[in-house]
């Protein structure tokens, strides 16, 4: 292990020693990281206050035998226990924006964020976009994300968990949209104030059988929010019958379907659909609008 001219090991030396026990150990990544190294540079790196997006300039800081113990005691809970680490640091990032999260909400990962980020919806939006709805809202972080891109719209944020609702709250206030973010408890569409003219949606989609071997990190996630019947569509199919009498004429749906794109076409033969680019690839995001969809 590297160390600093004190003696006392750097904070890459840790770092590095971090992500070689997370291999050992066989965690799963997936929650705002995807490797051992990134995880580990950001428990470290939570655990001392440190920026996230700084390693550079503090590589070489010396660590102290107490900070040393608390790191220990943090990558010891992460592998003991398998919860995401967002779990254990309460923090999660999308866009460059920190939010708050607990085990009452799923960690958020949507690659809606980078939609929202990059303009690819603004083409199907325009000046009669002014209300929007956030479905499955879980820890708010889409509504907030909405708001902050595009600052003349309304958001509700609507999700059928109180408990992920709560979270939600923490975030529309740390953020300061109160005044333009509203939460609705709502089983799907049953309960939301539209007409909308964009809603965004990352609902359950895992089929039966990925859920079934879902490694531990996912499964400390409620269930509510991942699991979407046999083939993954029994939220989906709901929301693509009800969603155009919530929608306004011009208004679009962004739907989040993670893998099942298979599932997807399989269960939605005729409908049509724009697949839209992300990080992950070109089918994990799909927009469809109110047209096709009263089609």
């Amino acid at each position: 292990m590297t160390q600093a001219p004190t003696g006392q090991p750097t904070i890459m030396a840790l770092i590095d020693a971090g992500a070689q026990q997370l291999t050992d150990a066989g965690v799963a990544f997936g929650h705002g990281t995807s490797n051992a190294f990134d995880e580990a540079a950001w428990l470290v790196l939570w655990q001392l206050g440190l920026p996230l997006n700084d390693l550079d300039s503090v590589a070489n800081q010396p660590v102290d035998l107490a900070d040393q113990a608390r790191i220990a005691t943090l990558f010891e809970a992460r592998i003991k226990t398998r919860k995401p680490a967002a779990y254990l640091t309460h923090e999660a990032w999308l866009q460059g924006v920190p939010f708050y999260v607990d085990e009452r909400a799923i960690v958020p990962r949507s690659f809606i964020a980078e939609l929202l980020a990059d303009g690819s919806i603004d083409p199907w939006l325009g000046e009669h976009t002014k209300k929007v709805l956030d479905l499955c809202t879980g820890n708010g972080s889409l509504a907030v994300l909405a708001a902050m891109t595009y600052p003349d719209v309304t958001v509700d944020g609507a999700d059928l968990s109180l408990d992920a609702l709560a979270v939600a709250r923490m975030n529309v206030e740390k953020h300061g949209l109160e005044d333009r973010i509203t939460l609705l408890q709502s089983d799907g569409l049953g309960s939301v104030r539209g007409p909308y003219d964009l809603i965004l949606c990352n609902p359950p989609y895992v089929n039966a059988q990925s859920m079934a071997t879902l490694p531990a990190e996912y499964r400390a996630e409620p269930e509510l929010a991942l699991a979407g019947g046999a083939d993954g569509m029994d939220f989906i199919r709901d929301l693509l019958r009800e969603a155009p009498a919530h929608m306004s004429e011009h208004a679009v749906l962004v739907l989040e379907i993670g893998n099942e794109r298979e599932h997807f076409e399989a269960a939605f033969p005729t409908l049509e659909v724009f697949w839209l680019d992300t990080s992950a690839g070109d089918d994990q995001v799909l927009l469809i609008t109110r047209e096709a969809l009263v089609r």
